[in-house]
């Protein structure tokens, strides 16, 4: 299967000079051959896993409790209004 590397890299925004693509064009279909081959396989009757061994959740169990005060959490704020933390507004300007 013949893949059109220079298109690949466009939607890639990937900057390829030709020497690049020389070498990857053998790589990718060689990738692309490799998943046909993957395909090819049967699985029927075989379960979908997320993970190719058991894994067992190692977090606490969720559990509501009580919570800090907001006036605590507050008290500790450089500002505050209406019981809310007050932030510096923060305006990121585009690159030139």
């Amino acid at each position: 299967m013949k893949i059109d590397v220079a298109y690949t890299a466009k939607l890639a925004n990937l900057p390829l000079s030709e020497k690049e693509m020389e070498v990857f064009q053998p790589q990718m279909e060689n990738i692309v051959k490799y998943v046909e081959k993957i395909s090819e396989v049967d699985i029927e009757g075989v379960e979908p896993m997320m993970h190719g061994c058991d894994v067992a959740n190692a977090l606490r169990d969720d559990v509501v409790k009580p919570s800090m005060p907001r006036e605590t959490a507050l008290g500790n704020a450089p500002a505050a209004n209406g019981g809310e933390f007050l932030l510096p507004k923060i305006v990121e300007g585009a690159e030139s």
